[in-house]
Protein backbone atom coordinates (compact mmCIF):
# COMPACT_ATOMS: atom_id res chain seq x y z
CA UNK A 1 0.00 0.00 0.00
CA UNK A 2 1.02 3.44 -0.67
CA UNK A 3 2.44 5.47 2.43
CA UNK A 4 -0.20 7.38 3.84
CA UNK A 5 0.80 10.70 5.31
CA UNK A 6 2.02 11.05 8.93
CA UNK A 7 -1.34 13.55 9.55
CA UNK A 8 -3.27 10.83 7.87
CA UNK A 9 -7.01 10.40 9.67
CA UNK A 10 -5.51 6.44 9.29
CA UNK A 11 -2.30 7.43 11.46
CA UNK A 12 -4.22 9.11 14.16
CA UNK A 13 -6.61 6.76 14.15
CA UNK A 14 -3.91 4.21 15.11
CA UNK A 15 -2.61 6.06 17.57
CA UNK A 16 -5.78 6.30 19.75
CA UNK A 17 -7.15 2.89 19.41
CA UNK A 18 -7.92 0.78 22.26
CA UNK A 19 -7.02 -3.28 22.35
CA UNK A 20 -9.89 -5.40 20.89
CA UNK A 21 -9.74 -8.27 19.05
CA UNK A 22 -5.85 -9.01 19.25
CA UNK A 23 -4.25 -12.25 17.22
CA UNK A 24 -5.72 -14.40 20.04
CA UNK A 25 -8.77 -13.64 19.18
CA UNK A 26 -11.70 -16.41 19.65
CA UNK A 27 -8.40 -18.60 20.58
CA UNK A 28 -9.05 -20.25 24.10
CA UNK A 29 -6.07 -21.87 25.16
CA UNK A 30 -2.54 -22.62 23.58
CA UNK A 31 -3.29 -25.65 21.41
CA UNK A 32 -5.73 -23.83 19.51
CA UNK A 33 -3.51 -20.52 18.96
CA UNK A 34 -0.64 -23.06 17.84
CA UNK A 35 -3.61 -24.77 15.57
CA UNK A 36 -4.37 -21.29 13.99
CA UNK A 37 -1.25 -19.43 13.57
CA UNK A 38 0.85 -22.36 12.41
CA UNK A 39 -1.70 -23.99 10.60
CA UNK A 40 -4.84 -21.88 9.07
CA UNK A 41 -3.63 -18.47 9.02
CA UNK A 42 -1.56 -18.56 6.26
CA UNK A 43 -3.85 -20.68 3.86
CA UNK A 44 -5.03 -19.14 0.67
CA UNK A 45 -8.67 -18.78 0.46
CA UNK A 46 -11.09 -20.88 -1.85
CA UNK A 47 -14.44 -18.98 -1.97
CA UNK A 48 -16.36 -21.80 -3.90
CA UNK A 49 -19.23 -19.99 -3.27
CA UNK A 50 -20.32 -16.36 -2.94
CA UNK A 51 -22.61 -13.22 -5.12
CA UNK A 52 -19.50 -11.06 -6.00
CA UNK A 53 -20.03 -9.03 -9.62
CA UNK A 54 -17.76 -10.36 -12.02
CA UNK A 55 -17.91 -7.41 -13.86
CA UNK A 56 -15.96 -5.35 -11.05
CA UNK A 57 -13.36 -8.16 -10.64
CA UNK A 58 -12.49 -7.67 -14.39
CA UNK A 59 -12.19 -4.20 -14.10
CA UNK A 60 -10.40 -3.88 -10.90
CA UNK A 61 -13.08 -1.73 -9.89
CA UNK A 62 -12.23 1.14 -7.61
CA UNK A 63 -14.84 2.40 -4.99
CA UNK A 64 -15.41 5.81 -3.84
CA UNK A 65 -15.87 5.62 -0.19
CA UNK A 66 -16.82 2.99 1.97
CA UNK A 67 -20.06 3.23 2.01
CA UNK A 68 -20.42 2.18 -1.51
CA UNK A 69 -18.11 -1.28 -1.12
CA UNK A 70 -19.27 -1.59 2.20
CA UNK A 71 -23.01 -0.55 2.94
CA UNK A 72 -24.59 -0.89 -0.44
CA UNK A 73 -26.15 -4.10 -0.63
CA UNK A 74 -25.49 -4.91 2.62
CA UNK A 75 -28.99 -6.72 3.90
CA UNK A 76 -27.45 -8.11 7.11
CA UNK A 77 -26.57 -4.39 7.84
CA UNK A 78 -29.79 -2.87 6.47
CA UNK A 79 -31.69 -5.35 8.82
CA UNK A 80 -29.71 -4.66 12.03
CA UNK A 81 -30.02 -0.37 11.11
CA UNK A 82 -34.16 -0.85 10.60
CA UNK A 83 -34.21 -2.44 14.07
CA UNK A 84 -32.52 0.00 15.68
CA UNK A 85 -35.08 2.44 14.25
CA UNK A 86 -33.09 3.98 11.33
CA UNK A 87 -35.10 5.77 9.03
CA UNK A 88 -34.81 4.43 5.44
CA UNK A 89 -33.25 6.98 3.59
CA UNK A 90 -29.91 6.45 5.46
CA UNK A 91 -30.59 2.62 4.28
CA UNK A 92 -31.67 2.14 1.01
CA UNK A 93 -32.64 5.70 0.20
CA UNK A 94 -30.85 8.69 -1.09
CA UNK A 95 -29.08 10.51 2.15
CA UNK A 96 -25.44 11.37 1.38
CA UNK A 97 -22.88 8.30 1.71
CA UNK A 98 -21.19 9.66 4.93
CA UNK A 99 -24.32 10.19 6.49
CA UNK A 100 -25.23 6.77 5.96
CA UNK A 101 -21.96 5.31 7.12
CA UNK A 102 -22.74 7.44 9.99
CA UNK A 103 -26.07 6.27 10.81
CA UNK A 104 -23.98 2.85 10.38
CA UNK A 105 -21.57 3.75 13.14
CA UNK A 106 -24.06 4.41 15.82
CA UNK A 107 -25.31 0.93 14.89
CA UNK A 108 -22.20 -0.93 15.72
CA UNK A 109 -22.51 -0.92 19.20
CA UNK A 110 -25.80 -2.52 19.53
CA UNK A 111 -25.02 -5.02 17.21
CA UNK A 112 -23.04 -6.81 20.28
CA UNK A 113 -23.27 -10.25 19.98
CA UNK A 114 -24.58 -10.08 16.61
CA UNK A 115 -22.07 -11.30 14.61
CA UNK A 116 -22.13 -7.98 12.71
CA UNK A 117 -20.17 -6.78 15.53
CA UNK A 118 -17.19 -9.37 15.05
CA UNK A 119 -17.44 -9.18 11.09
CA UNK A 120 -17.07 -5.14 10.98
CA UNK A 121 -13.97 -4.78 13.37
CA UNK A 122 -12.26 -8.03 11.27
CA UNK A 123 -12.91 -6.30 8.02
CA UNK A 124 -11.94 -2.51 9.89
CA UNK A 125 -8.44 -4.43 11.12
CA UNK A 126 -7.58 -6.62 8.17
CA UNK A 127 -8.35 -4.34 5.11
CA UNK A 128 -8.08 -0.86 6.67
CA UNK A 129 -5.26 -1.52 9.65
CA UNK A 130 -7.72 0.25 12.20
CA UNK A 131 -8.02 -1.07 15.30
CA UNK A 132 -10.72 1.39 16.73
CA UNK A 133 -14.35 0.61 17.33
CA UNK A 134 -16.61 1.83 15.63
CA UNK A 135 -19.04 3.79 16.88
CA UNK A 136 -20.73 7.56 16.51
CA UNK A 137 -17.89 9.18 17.81
CA UNK A 138 -15.45 7.76 15.34
CA UNK A 139 -17.69 7.67 12.41
CA UNK A 140 -16.34 10.78 10.92
CA UNK A 141 -12.30 9.72 11.22
CA UNK A 142 -12.91 6.24 10.02
CA UNK A 143 -15.11 7.51 7.28
CA UNK A 144 -12.45 9.71 6.50
CA UNK A 145 -9.09 7.25 6.70
CA UNK A 146 -11.14 4.32 4.56
CA UNK A 147 -12.10 7.04 1.90
CA UNK A 148 -8.05 8.03 1.62
CA UNK A 149 -6.95 4.12 1.60
CA UNK A 150 -9.68 3.49 -1.17
CA UNK A 151 -8.01 5.75 -3.30
CA UNK A 152 -4.93 3.34 -3.64
CA UNK A 153 -4.65 0.89 -6.59
CA UNK A 154 -4.00 -1.42 -3.90
CA UNK A 155 -7.73 -1.11 -2.34
CA UNK A 156 -9.04 -1.68 -6.00
CA UNK A 157 -11.13 -4.90 -6.33
CA UNK A 158 -8.19 -7.32 -7.64
CA UNK A 159 -5.70 -5.50 -4.78
CA UNK A 160 -8.04 -5.99 -2.19
CA UNK A 161 -8.27 -10.11 -3.01
CA UNK A 162 -4.90 -10.67 -3.03
CA UNK A 163 -4.56 -8.96 0.32
CA UNK A 164 -7.09 -11.47 2.00
CA UNK A 165 -4.51 -14.34 -0.04
CA UNK A 166 -7.85 -15.46 -1.81
CA UNK A 167 -6.86 -18.11 -4.93
CA UNK A 168 -10.13 -18.66 -6.02
CA UNK A 169 -13.53 -16.26 -6.40
CA UNK A 170 -16.45 -18.87 -7.78
CA UNK A 171 -19.45 -16.17 -8.53
CA UNK A 172 -22.94 -17.00 -8.83
CA UNK A 173 -24.40 -16.60 -12.51
CA UNK A 174 -27.64 -17.00 -14.74
CA UNK A 175 -27.28 -19.29 -17.59
CA UNK A 176 -27.89 -16.17 -19.77
CA UNK A 177 -24.89 -14.55 -18.81
CA UNK A 178 -22.33 -13.98 -21.52
CA UNK A 179 -19.22 -14.62 -18.76
CA UNK A 180 -17.37 -11.87 -21.20
CA UNK A 181 -15.89 -10.39 -17.75
CA UNK A 182 -14.53 -14.15 -16.75
CA UNK A 183 -13.19 -14.85 -19.89
CA UNK A 184 -11.32 -11.41 -19.82
CA UNK A 185 -10.19 -11.66 -16.14
CA UNK A 186 -8.54 -14.97 -17.20
CA UNK A 187 -6.80 -13.96 -20.07
CA UNK A 188 -5.27 -11.25 -17.90
CA UNK A 189 -4.75 -12.56 -14.47
CA UNK A 190 -2.73 -15.67 -13.69
CA UNK A 191 -2.54 -14.70 -9.77
CA UNK A 192 -6.34 -15.31 -9.23
CA UNK A 193 -8.92 -17.73 -10.61
CA UNK A 194 -12.19 -16.21 -11.11
CA UNK A 195 -14.64 -18.74 -12.13
CA UNK A 196 -18.32 -19.12 -13.06
CA UNK A 197 -20.82 -20.98 -11.42
CA UNK A 198 -24.50 -21.95 -12.99
CA UNK A 199 -27.53 -21.04 -10.83
CA UNK A 200 -30.55 -22.08 -13.23
CA UNK A 201 -33.11 -21.15 -10.41
CA UNK A 202 -35.18 -18.66 -12.84
CA UNK A 203 -35.28 -21.35 -15.79
CA UNK A 204 -37.64 -23.51 -13.62
CA UNK A 205 -39.79 -20.27 -11.62
CA UNK A 206 -42.92 -20.72 -13.00
CA UNK A 207 -44.62 -18.77 -10.48
CA UNK A 208 -45.23 -15.65 -12.49
CA UNK A 209 -45.91 -16.75 -16.09
CA UNK A 210 -45.56 -13.30 -17.66
CA UNK A 211 -41.93 -13.00 -15.90
CA UNK A 212 -41.08 -16.61 -17.07
CA UNK A 213 -41.56 -15.91 -20.57
CA UNK A 214 -39.38 -13.23 -20.44
CA UNK A 215 -36.53 -15.09 -19.31
CA UNK A 216 -37.24 -17.66 -21.75
CA UNK A 217 -36.91 -14.92 -24.18
CA UNK A 218 -33.24 -13.97 -23.08
CA UNK A 219 -32.19 -17.68 -22.63
CA UNK A 220 -33.43 -18.06 -26.16
CA UNK A 221 -31.26 -15.35 -27.39
CA UNK A 222 -28.08 -16.84 -25.19
CA UNK A 223 -28.10 -20.08 -27.33
CA UNK A 224 -29.37 -18.79 -30.71
CA UNK A 225 -32.43 -20.44 -30.77
CA UNK A 226 -36.30 -19.63 -29.87
CA UNK A 227 -37.55 -22.00 -26.79
CA UNK A 228 -40.75 -22.94 -27.46
CA UNK A 229 -41.05 -26.25 -26.17
CA UNK A 230 -39.84 -28.12 -23.26
CA UNK A 231 -37.42 -30.08 -25.48
CA UNK A 232 -35.83 -26.81 -26.37
CA UNK A 233 -35.12 -25.53 -22.68
CA UNK A 234 -33.91 -28.75 -21.70
CA UNK A 235 -31.38 -28.64 -24.67
CA UNK A 236 -30.57 -24.83 -23.95
CA UNK A 237 -29.90 -25.47 -20.63
CA UNK A 238 -27.52 -28.13 -21.86
CA UNK A 239 -26.21 -25.72 -24.20
CA UNK A 240 -25.81 -23.31 -21.26
CA UNK A 241 -23.86 -26.17 -19.47
CA UNK A 242 -21.02 -26.35 -22.00
CA UNK A 243 -20.88 -23.07 -22.36
CA UNK A 244 -19.53 -22.80 -19.00
CA UNK A 245 -17.94 -25.66 -18.66
CA UNK A 246 -15.17 -24.43 -21.20
CA UNK A 247 -14.73 -21.24 -18.90
CA UNK A 248 -13.70 -23.54 -15.89
CA UNK A 249 -16.81 -24.02 -14.29
CA UNK A 250 -17.01 -27.23 -12.57
CA UNK A 251 -20.22 -26.21 -9.85
CA UNK A 252 -23.39 -25.62 -10.20
CA UNK A 253 -26.35 -24.24 -7.45
CA UNK A 254 -29.56 -23.77 -6.57
CA UNK A 255 -32.11 -22.13 -4.22
CA UNK A 256 -34.82 -24.11 -3.26
CA UNK A 257 -37.43 -23.75 -0.02
CA UNK A 258 -37.60 -27.71 -0.02
CA UNK A 259 -37.51 -30.87 -2.46
CA UNK A 260 -40.83 -32.91 -2.99
CA UNK A 261 -41.77 -36.70 -3.70
CA UNK A 262 -42.37 -37.31 -7.48
CA UNK A 263 -41.58 -39.85 -9.98
CA UNK A 264 -41.30 -39.03 -13.35
CA UNK A 265 -44.30 -38.80 -15.25
CA UNK A 266 -46.59 -38.07 -12.03
CA UNK A 267 -47.46 -34.77 -14.45
CA UNK A 268 -46.25 -33.70 -18.35
CA UNK A 269 -43.53 -31.63 -18.26
CA UNK A 270 -43.82 -30.20 -21.42
CA UNK A 271 -47.35 -29.56 -20.81
CA UNK A 272 -46.86 -28.01 -18.56
CA UNK A 273 -44.66 -25.35 -19.80
CA UNK A 274 -47.23 -25.03 -23.01
CA UNK A 275 -49.56 -24.28 -20.18
CA UNK A 276 -47.36 -21.24 -18.76
CA UNK A 277 -46.27 -20.42 -22.25
CA UNK A 278 -49.32 -19.10 -23.10
CA UNK A 279 -50.03 -17.38 -19.66
CA UNK A 280 -51.89 -19.86 -17.83
CA UNK A 281 -50.99 -19.88 -13.81
CA UNK A 282 -50.23 -23.49 -12.61
CA UNK A 283 -51.08 -24.91 -9.55
CA UNK A 284 -48.55 -25.29 -6.79
CA UNK A 285 -48.37 -29.04 -6.92
CA UNK A 286 -47.50 -28.56 -10.48
CA UNK A 287 -44.70 -25.93 -10.24
CA UNK A 288 -43.11 -28.20 -7.78
CA UNK A 289 -43.34 -31.27 -10.15
CA UNK A 290 -42.28 -28.76 -13.50
CA UNK A 291 -38.99 -27.55 -11.05
CA UNK A 292 -38.46 -31.63 -10.06
CA UNK A 293 -38.33 -32.75 -13.61
CA UNK A 294 -35.97 -30.16 -14.92
CA UNK A 295 -33.97 -30.52 -11.67
CA UNK A 296 -33.01 -34.32 -12.82
CA UNK A 297 -32.09 -33.56 -16.48
CA UNK A 298 -29.97 -30.99 -15.05
CA UNK A 299 -28.63 -33.25 -12.09
CA UNK A 300 -27.89 -35.82 -14.69
CA UNK A 301 -26.07 -33.26 -16.37
CA UNK A 302 -23.78 -32.00 -14.00
CA UNK A 303 -22.87 -35.59 -13.55
CA UNK A 304 -22.10 -36.53 -16.79
CA UNK A 305 -19.76 -33.39 -17.25
CA UNK A 306 -18.39 -33.75 -13.88
CA UNK A 307 -19.29 -30.94 -11.87
CA UNK A 308 -20.43 -30.60 -8.04
CA UNK A 309 -23.70 -29.65 -7.47
CA UNK A 310 -24.96 -27.29 -4.28
CA UNK A 311 -28.48 -27.31 -2.77
CA UNK A 312 -29.27 -24.26 -0.60
CA UNK A 313 -32.42 -25.43 1.26
CA UNK A 314 -34.92 -23.67 3.63
CA UNK A 315 -35.19 -20.07 3.07
CA UNK A 316 -38.04 -18.11 3.73
CA UNK A 317 -38.20 -15.04 1.12
CA UNK A 318 -39.74 -11.70 0.19
CA UNK A 319 -42.10 -12.17 3.11
CA UNK A 320 -42.91 -8.67 3.36
CA UNK A 321 -44.56 -8.16 -0.05
CA UNK A 322 -44.97 -3.94 0.93
CA UNK A 323 -41.29 -3.55 1.08
CA UNK A 324 -40.86 -6.43 -1.79
CA UNK A 325 -42.73 -4.21 -4.05
CA UNK A 326 -40.70 -0.85 -2.49
CA UNK A 327 -37.63 -2.18 -2.85
CA UNK A 328 -37.21 -5.61 -4.49
CA UNK A 329 -36.08 -8.99 -3.44
CA UNK A 330 -32.37 -9.61 -1.52
CA UNK A 331 -33.54 -6.15 1.04
CA UNK A 332 -33.40 -7.91 3.76
CA UNK A 333 -36.72 -9.44 4.36
CA UNK A 334 -36.60 -13.35 3.92
CA UNK A 335 -36.01 -15.66 7.05
CA UNK A 336 -35.28 -19.05 8.39
CA UNK A 337 -38.29 -22.08 6.76
CA UNK A 338 -39.54 -24.57 8.73
CA UNK A 339 -39.95 -26.45 5.05
CA UNK A 340 -40.25 -30.30 5.61
CA UNK A 341 -36.98 -31.72 4.23
CA UNK A 342 -35.77 -35.28 5.54
CA UNK A 343 -37.74 -37.37 3.00
CA UNK A 344 -38.12 -34.99 -0.03
CA UNK A 345 -34.01 -34.72 0.58
CA UNK A 346 -33.35 -38.63 0.43
CA UNK A 347 -36.08 -38.92 -2.21
CA UNK A 348 -34.31 -36.71 -4.37
CA UNK A 349 -30.64 -37.72 -3.96
CA UNK A 350 -31.72 -41.31 -4.44
CA UNK A 351 -33.72 -41.29 -7.48
CA UNK A 352 -30.20 -39.56 -8.88
CA UNK A 353 -28.21 -42.22 -6.97
CA UNK A 354 -30.65 -45.47 -8.63
CA UNK A 355 -28.98 -44.85 -11.77
CA UNK A 356 -25.41 -43.91 -10.48
CA UNK A 357 -26.00 -40.45 -11.53
CA UNK A 358 -25.88 -38.80 -8.25
CA UNK A 359 -22.47 -36.33 -8.58
CA UNK A 360 -20.79 -34.33 -6.18
CA UNK A 361 -23.07 -32.57 -3.98
CA UNK A 362 -23.29 -29.98 -1.29
CA UNK A 363 -26.28 -30.04 0.59
CA UNK A 364 -26.72 -26.45 2.81
CA UNK A 365 -29.74 -26.25 5.49
CA UNK A 366 -31.32 -22.70 6.80
CA UNK A 367 -33.10 -24.06 9.87
CA UNK A 368 -30.54 -25.32 12.78
CA UNK A 369 -33.13 -28.13 13.65
CA UNK A 370 -32.03 -29.46 10.24
CA UNK A 371 -28.71 -29.78 11.10
CA UNK A 372 -28.53 -33.45 12.40
CA UNK A 373 -30.90 -34.18 9.57
CA UNK A 374 -28.68 -33.08 7.09
CA UNK A 375 -25.52 -34.01 8.80
CA UNK A 376 -27.24 -37.87 8.99
CA UNK A 377 -28.27 -37.97 5.17
CA UNK A 378 -24.64 -37.43 3.82
CA UNK A 379 -24.03 -40.73 4.79
CA UNK A 380 -26.46 -42.39 3.10
CA UNK A 381 -25.01 -41.77 -0.13
CA UNK A 382 -21.50 -41.35 0.00
CA UNK A 383 -20.03 -44.42 -1.74
CA UNK A 384 -16.45 -44.66 -1.52
CA UNK A 385 -15.57 -43.48 -4.73
CA UNK A 386 -14.39 -40.31 -3.97
CA UNK A 387 -14.28 -38.59 -0.65
CA UNK A 388 -16.58 -36.64 0.68
CA UNK A 389 -18.28 -37.19 -1.95
CA UNK A 390 -21.44 -35.92 -0.39
CA UNK A 391 -21.41 -32.89 2.10
CA UNK A 392 -23.15 -30.88 4.54
CA UNK A 393 -22.27 -27.54 3.73
CA UNK A 394 -20.73 -24.90 5.98
CA UNK A 395 -23.41 -22.76 8.01
CA UNK A 396 -24.99 -20.67 6.03
CA UNK A 397 -27.30 -17.31 5.85
CA UNK A 398 -28.73 -16.66 9.53
CA UNK A 399 -26.24 -20.01 11.03
CA UNK A 400 -22.84 -17.75 9.73
CA UNK A 401 -21.80 -17.21 13.16
CA UNK A 402 -20.41 -18.42 15.71
CA UNK A 403 -22.71 -20.18 17.66
CA UNK A 404 -24.14 -21.72 14.21
CA UNK A 405 -20.70 -22.49 12.73
CA UNK A 406 -19.66 -25.12 16.21
CA UNK A 407 -23.21 -26.24 15.69
CA UNK A 408 -22.37 -27.38 12.33
CA UNK A 409 -19.36 -28.62 12.86
CA UNK A 410 -20.48 -30.02 15.90
CA UNK A 411 -23.12 -31.98 14.21
CA UNK A 412 -20.94 -33.01 11.01
CA UNK A 413 -18.57 -34.66 13.60
CA UNK A 414 -21.00 -36.73 15.60
CA UNK A 415 -22.55 -37.80 12.77
CA UNK A 416 -19.92 -37.97 9.68
CA UNK A 417 -16.16 -37.37 9.29
CA UNK A 418 -15.35 -33.71 9.93
CA UNK A 419 -12.29 -34.37 8.71
CA UNK A 420 -13.52 -34.83 5.03
CA UNK A 421 -15.22 -31.48 4.96
CA UNK A 422 -14.52 -29.01 2.49
CA UNK A 423 -14.79 -26.03 4.42
CA UNK A 424 -15.86 -22.24 4.49
CA UNK A 425 -17.12 -19.65 1.92
CA UNK A 426 -18.53 -16.36 2.44
CA UNK A 427 -21.95 -16.42 0.26
CA UNK A 428 -21.45 -12.92 -0.04
CA UNK A 429 -22.25 -9.37 -2.55
CA UNK A 430 -19.21 -7.49 -0.64
CA UNK A 431 -15.71 -7.75 -1.09
CA UNK A 432 -14.76 -7.37 2.43
CA UNK A 433 -16.37 -10.26 3.62
CA UNK A 434 -13.26 -12.70 3.26
CA UNK A 435 -12.07 -12.22 7.32
CA UNK A 436 -15.22 -14.41 7.62
CA UNK A 437 -12.86 -17.32 6.67
CA UNK A 438 -10.59 -16.14 9.17
CA UNK A 439 -13.46 -16.12 11.71
CA UNK A 440 -14.28 -19.59 10.75
CA UNK A 441 -10.37 -20.88 11.37
CA UNK A 442 -10.46 -19.17 14.50
CA UNK A 443 -13.25 -21.05 15.40
CA UNK A 444 -12.79 -24.63 13.78
CA UNK A 445 -9.00 -24.55 15.68
CA UNK A 446 -10.02 -23.40 19.18
CA UNK A 447 -12.99 -26.77 18.57
CA UNK A 448 -10.24 -28.59 18.49
CA UNK A 449 -7.71 -27.01 20.77
CA UNK A 450 -10.82 -27.58 23.56
CA UNK A 451 -10.54 -30.87 22.72
CA UNK A 452 -7.35 -31.55 23.68
CA UNK A 453 -7.53 -29.27 26.39
CA UNK A 454 -10.56 -31.19 27.52
CA UNK A 455 -8.35 -34.73 27.06
CA UNK A 456 -10.84 -35.51 24.54
CA UNK A 457 -8.55 -35.84 20.97
CA UNK A 458 -4.65 -36.52 21.60
CA UNK A 459 -2.25 -33.53 21.38
CA UNK A 460 -0.85 -34.51 18.18
CA UNK A 461 -0.51 -31.29 16.75
CA UNK A 462 1.12 -32.63 13.26
CA UNK A 463 -2.09 -34.90 13.10
CA UNK A 464 -4.52 -32.40 14.20
CA UNK A 465 -2.95 -29.68 12.01
CA UNK A 466 -3.13 -31.64 8.80
CA UNK A 467 -6.72 -31.73 9.41
CA UNK A 468 -7.28 -28.16 9.88
CA UNK A 469 -5.15 -27.22 6.83
CA UNK A 470 -7.81 -29.79 4.92
CA UNK A 471 -10.86 -28.77 6.19
CA UNK A 472 -9.32 -24.87 5.49
CA UNK A 473 -8.20 -25.04 1.79
CA UNK A 474 -7.09 -28.49 0.62
CA UNK A 475 -10.57 -30.71 0.92
CA UNK A 476 -11.89 -27.71 -1.11
CA UNK A 477 -9.13 -27.82 -3.87
CA UNK A 478 -9.15 -31.48 -4.52
CA UNK A 479 -12.93 -31.80 -4.35
CA UNK A 480 -13.27 -28.72 -7.13
CA UNK A 481 -10.00 -30.06 -8.71
CA UNK A 482 -9.04 -26.38 -8.15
Amino acid sequence: MALLSKNSQYNRLHRSAPKYMDEDFLLQGDFAKRLFHDFAKSLPIIDYHNHLPAAEIARNHKYANCTEIWLNGDHYKWRAMRTLGVDEKYITGNAPDEDKFTKWAETVPYTLRNPLYHWTHLELQRYFGIPNLLDGSTAKPIYRATQEQLQQDEFRTQGLLKKMNVSVVATTDDPIDDLSHHFKFQKENQEIRLLPSFRPDKAYALENPKEYRKYLSLLGESVDHEIRTYSDLIQALDQRIHFFDKLGCTIADHGLEQFHNFDLGDFDAPHLFERVSIGEQLSPREIAYFKFETLVHLCRSYHKIGWAQQFHLGALRNTNKKMLTKLGPDTGFDSIGDFPQAKPLAHFLNFLDATNQLTKTIIYNLNPSDNEVFASMIGNFNDGSIKGKIQFGSAWWFLDQKEGMERQLNSLSSLGLLSCFIGMLTDSRSFLSFPRHEYFRRILCNLLGNDVENGELPADEKWLGKIVSDICYHNAKDYFGF
